[in-house]
C-alpha cells in the first residue's frame, strides 16, 4: 500500500508482493494512517487522501484529533486512544472530519502499533461506511439474482468457460449446475447451435458491447423431444478499471409465448401497413405516381417484388377491342440485385397468354397463387430467357391479385418472395388482397381524374383561342397556366375586335375546377363574344353575363373584367365583377392598381356594375390577371400586388419577356390555383407617330 511517512523517519522495506491485491483496493478503497504516542499523524496513505481530502503535507506531524476528529468526539477519541495504547483493538463506526469540514462516517479498525521511538502508537484502518453498504447491497442483490431469478444466468471467464450457473439455467439445459463449471457451452449443450452462441459471446467480450435478444432454438436434455426457443443476451463483465473479466449471460425461455408474440406482432405489422397504405397511396391523382406508391408500400416489408400492370383497354378506351389481353406496366419494384431489371422497366407491355392462369385471374377478377410452371407458361419469348431463368431459380412464392374497382377489372398486381424468405401464408394473402383492393380504388380515381382532366384540357383548348388577334393601337400577349399538370379550371382571357378600331379585353375566373368549370368558362366566353359584336358597353356586358351565370344554376359563380380600349382617344373604359383590380404601368416606372367600383361576382344577382375611365399614355401597359397570380398559401393579396408592381418596373423589354418576368417573380412555389394573365401595351410616342 502506498503511504507517506514523516520525513524524520526512515521507512522499512516493504514485504515482497505474493499476488495481485488490486481487486479489494478497486472495490473498497481502504484509508490507512498511523499516529505516534503523542497522537500526531506519522503516516498518511493515498487512499486516506482520496477519501478525506487532506494532503500528506497538511497532516503529517499534526495532532490527529485536531485535524480529523469532530469537536464533539474529542473525549471519545481520547478514551479509544488510551484503550488502544493499553493493547486493545477497537472496531467501530466513527465520524472523521473531511478537509472541507463535513463529517465522513467510516468503519474503522484501530489497532496498537509501536511508533518509531518504541512507544505505544496506533494504526487506523478505515473504509467509508456508504461504500461498505453499497458493496453489501450489491453482493446481496447479485446473490439474490442468481439464486431466485427465473431467468437463466451464468458468468463465464475470458476463455468462455462457466464460472457460475444458477439453478434456472441448469434446469433449462437439463445439466446440474456443478457440471457446467469449467466447461464451455459447446461441451454442455451442443444441440442448440452452441458454436454460434459462443461466437456472440466472444464478440461481446472483444468489442465490449452487449449482444441483446439473440434467439436460439434447439433441444436440450431437459426436453429432448421438443424444440425450445430462448432469448439470449450477453454482456461483457468489466471491473472498475475497465478490464474485461469475462461474459455474463442471461437466457429466457420464450417458447410458450413466442407464437403468440409472433402472431401479435405480425397482426400489428399488418394493421400498421394497412394504415400506412391509407396515407401513402393516392396522395395525388397522378396515375403513375399512385402505382409507384403501391409498390413502395408492398416492397420490401410484405414482398420482395411488386409489379403494377393495367390493361391497355383501360388506359386507352378508344383501343379497347384491339388487344383485350394487353397489359402495360405502370410501376415495378424488383430490388434484388440479381434481377434483370432491363426486362422489368415501367412502360413495357406484354400479352397475356390465352388460356393461362394469368388470363383466368384477370378475366374472373380473383387472386391466384403462381408457381414456377406458370412462369414458363407466361414467358415464352426466347429474348426473355434471362428473366425466365432468374424467376425459375429465385422464385419462392408469387401471387397475382386483380385490380378491381367499381366492378371493373383494371389490371393486376403481382407480388413475389425469393426462395430464402418465408412463403406467403393465409394472413399474408388477406393483407395483400386488402391492400390491392384499396389501391385499385385509388388507381381508378386517378384514372378517371386524368380522363376528365384530358377532356377538360381538350375542351379548354377548343374554347380558348391562344393566338391573340392583331388590333389597332395595342400590343398584346397573354398566358394561361393550370394549377398543376393534374388540374385545370375555368380561368380564361380573350381579345375581341370592336367597331371603330376599338378593342374589347376580357379576363374571367369561374369558380371550381375540372371539366364543369371549363364548360362554364366556354359558355361565358361565347356570351362575351356574342354580346361584344353588338357593341354592348362594359357595364351592360357584365349585367348580361350575370344573368347568363345565374341561368346555369344557383351554385355557379364567376368573376370578370371587361375593358374597351379606344386608340383614337387613348382611353380605356373598364368594368369589374368582383375581380382583382387591373394594373396600369407607366413608362417612368409608376404602377397603379385601378380603384374603381369592384362590382359583385357574376351569378350573385348584383346589377350595380359601374365603369371607370382610364387614360393609357403611350408606352403604358394594362395588366389584367386572375387571383391565382397574386394570392397563394404563403402570401396575401396585398403582398402579391406589391410583387406584381415590382415586376412591372422595367417595360423596355419585349412584352413577351415582361409577361414571363411577371410569372417568374410571382409563381415561385407550388401553384394553388389557375393563373391567367393578359397584357396590353400602347405604342410609344415615336412608334405612334410612325404609325
Amino acid at each position: 500500500m502506498d503511504t507517506y511517512r514523516s520525513t524524520s523517519e526512515v521507512p522499512e522495506q516493504p514485504l515482497t508482493a505474493v499476488g495481485y491485491a488490486g481487486v479489494l483496493r478497486e472495490l473498497l478503497p481502504i484509508a490507512l494512517w498511523r499516529e505516534d504516542a503523542e497522537g500526531r499523524v506519522a503516516e498518511w496513505s493515498l487512499a486516506a487522501q482520496d477519501l478525506l481530502g487532506h494532503r500528506p503535507e497538511e497532516v503529517l506531524g499534526r495532532s490527529a484529533a485536531e485535524v480529523l476528529v469532530p469537536e464533539g468526539n474529542w473525549q471519545l477519541a481520547e478514551e479509544l486512544t488510551r484503550r488502544v495504547h493499553a493493547g486493545e483493538t477497537v472496531v467501530g463506526t466513527l465520524s472523521v472530519r473531511h478537509r472541507d469540514g463535513h463529517p465522513v462516517t467510516m468503519e474503522m479498525w484501530i489497532v496498537p502499533a509501536v511508533d518509531r521511538g518504541g512507544r505505544p502508537g496506533t494504526l487506523l484502518i478505515a473504509v467509508e461506511t456508504s461504500e461498505v453498504l453499497r458493496m453489501r447491497d450489491s453482493l446481496a442483490a447479485l446473490e439474490s439474482l442468481f439464486t431466485q431469478s427465473p431467468i437463466g444466468l451464468a458468468t463465464l471467464g475470458p476463455d468462455l468457460r462457466f464460472l457460475r450457473v444458477n439453478d434456472a439455467l441448469a434446469r433449462m439445459n437439463g445439466v446440474p449446475a456443478e457440471e457446467h463449471l469449467g466447461r464451455r457451452l459447446t461441451e454442455v449443450v451442443p444441440g442448440v447451435n452452441a458454436a454460434a452462441l459462443e461466437a456472440m459471446m466472444q464478440r461481446a467480450l472483444d468489442r465490449g458491447e452487449a449482444v441483446v435478444d439473440a434467439r436460439r432454438t434447439g433441444r436440450t436434455a431437459a426436453d429432448p423431444d421438443h424444440d425450445r426457443t430462448w432469448s439470449c443476451s450477453y454482456a461483457p463483465l468489466v471491473d472498475g478499471a475497465g478490464r474485461r473479466l469475462g461474459v455474463i449471460a442471461s437466457l429466457i425461455d420464450i417458447t410458450e409465448g413466442q407464437r403468440a408474440l409472433v402472431e401479435a406482432e405480425r397482426a400489428r405489422h399488418r394493421f400498421a401497413l394497412l394504415a400506412e397504405a391509407g396515407t401513402r397511396i393516392g396522395t395525388t391523382l397522378d396515375l403513375r405516381q399512385t402505382a409507384e406508391e403501391v409498390v413502395q408500400v408492398l416492397v420490401p416489408r410484405l414482398a420482395d417484388s411488386a409489379d403494377v400492370l393495367l390493361l391497355a383497354s383501360v388506359l386507352d378506351p378508344d383501343d379497347a377491342g384491339a388487344n383485350p389481353g394487353l397489359l402495360r406496366r405502370l410501376a415495378v419494384s424488383f430490388p434484388d440485385p440479381a434481377a434483370p431489371t432491363a426486362k422489368l422497366a415501367a412502360g413495357q407491355t406484354f400479352q397475356v397468354p390465352i388460356g393461362s392462369v394469368y388470363e383466368e385471374g384477370i378475366t374472373e377478377g380473383r387472386p391466384i397463387n403462381l408457381f414456377r410452371a406458370d412462369v414458363r407458361e407466361l414467358i415464352k419469348d426466347p429474348r426473355a430467357d434471362e428473366l425466365r431463368n432468374y424467376l425459375m431459380e429465385r422464385l419462392g412464392a408469387a401471387r397475382l391479385i386483380p385490380l378491381v374497382a367499381r366492378g371493373r377489372v383494371l389490371g393486376a398486381v403481382t407480388v413475389t418472395r425469393v426462395v430464402e424468405r418465408e412463403p406467403f401464408d393465409e394472413q399474408d394473402f388477406v393483407l395483400l388482397d386488402e391492400l390491392v383492393a384499396r389501391a385499385a380504388l385509388n388507381i381508378d380515381n386517378a384514372r378517371m381524374y386524368m380522363s376528365q382532366r384530358e377532356a377538360a384540357l381538350t375542351l379548354q383548348r377548343s374554347l380558348t383561342n391562344s393566338a391573340l388577334p392583331e388590333v389597332t393601337g395595342l400590343e398584346l400577349t397573354g398566358r394561361y397556366l393550370p394549377a398543376s399538370d393534374h388540374d385545370v379550371g375555368g380561368d380564361w382571357y380573350d381579345v375581341i375586335g370592336l367597331p371603330g378600331g376599338r378593342t374589347g379585353l376580357v379576363i374571367g375566373d369561374v369558380m371550381g375546377h375540372g371539366i364543369h368549370a371549363a364548360a362554364v368558362m366556354g359558355q361565358l366566353r361565347t356570351a362575351v363574344r356574342t354580346l361584344a359584336r353588338h357593341d354592348i358597353p362594359p357595364e351592360r356586358m357584365l349585367r348580361s353575363l350575370d344573368a347568363v351565370v345565374a341561368d346555369l344554376g344557383e351554385d355557379e359563380m364567376a368573376t370578370c373584367v371587361y375593358a374597351v380600349h379606344d386608340p383614337a382617344t387613348g382611353e380605356c373604359v373598364i368594368a369589374r365583377a368582383g375581380h382583382p383590380p387591373p394594373a396600369v404601368a407607366l413608362p417612368g416606372g409608376a404602377v397603379t392598381f385601378l380603384d374603381g367600383p369592384p362590382g359583385t361576382p357574376l351569378g350573385t344577382g348584383g346589377q350595380d356594375f359601374r365603369t371607370q375611365r382610364v387614360q393609357l399614355p403611350p408606352g403604358s401597359v394594362l395588366v389584367l390577371y386572375t387571383d391565382g397570380l397574386i394570392e397563394s398559401r404563403d402570401r396575401d393579396l396585398d403582398q402579391g400586388m406589391l410583387q406584381l408592381s415590382r415586376a412591372l418596373r422595367d417595360l423596355e423589354r419585349p412584352l413577351e419577356e415582361v409577361c414571363d418576368g411577371i410569372l417568374g417573380r410571382l409563381l415561385t412555389g407550388v401553384a394553388g390555383d389557375d393563373v391567367a394573365v393578359l397584357l396590353a401595351r400602347t405604342p410609344a410616342s415615336g412608334d405612334a407617330d410612325k404609325a
